[in-house]
């Protein structure tokens, strides 16, 4: 891995850890065992190291909505979405972390405002690929409960759960919550 790849990542995990707005690009250099300056090098703020960290998730979230935008929401997208969303969220934990806790302190802060939109594309698709608010709801619930989740190292961290467990059952719920509901049962009509 080179200075910079490590860099990143250190900043990237420091950012988790303490947040942005308390994390100094001098934490960063000692945590690297570099100067400020060797940083500043490679990065021209910090800024730029959070834009750096963020974007190769945001690329690939770009990738998966890509792929499924202009297609119908049929139970092929879905089952392919799920795994290319559970994917992403085991890969870009971090990140997602950053986003899910920090995203309100980042206002106006370019990577953050691109998260933020991809976010409404992802929202923009399912809403005009459902019919009823229910659905609408079931998506956010289900994409955003996954997220937050998986977000919350003390929930689902490596020292609690193996990874191998956690994706497939992570698939297994979110794909069992996706699933189109015909017809409500019983129950839940006489509460509404």
């Amino acid at each position: 891995m080179s200075s910079h790849d490590d860099l990143r990542a250190i900043a990237l995990s420091e950012f988790a850890r303490a947040g942005y707005g308390a994390t100094s690009l001098q934490r960063i250099a000692e945590v690297a065992g570099l100067s400020k300056s060797s940083v500043l090098y490679h990065f021209a703020s910090k800024e730029a190291l959070l834009e750096a960290g963020i974007s190769p998730a945001l690329d690939r979230m770009e990738v998966i909505l890509d792929s499924i935008e202009g297609a119908p929401l049929n139970d092929q997208t879905r089952r392919a979405f799920i795994t290319d969303f559970v994917d992403f969220l085991l890969a870009y934990r971090l990140e997602v972390h950053l986003f899910i806790n920090q995203a309100r302190s980042l206002e106006d802060v370019p990577v953050i405002d691109r998260a933020n939109l991809i976010v409404v594309r992802l929202a923009s698709y399912f809403h005009s690929n459902v019919d009823s608010p229910v659905d609408r709801l079931r998506f956010g619930i289900a994409l955003g409960g996954a997220a937050y989740v998986l977000a919350t190292e003390e929930n689902f961290g490596p020292e609690t759960e193996p990874l191998a467990d956690i994706r497939p059952a992570l698939i297994t719920v979110l794909t069992e919550l996706l699933a189109p509901v015909p017809v409500r049962p019983a129950a839940i009509q006489e509460l509404i």
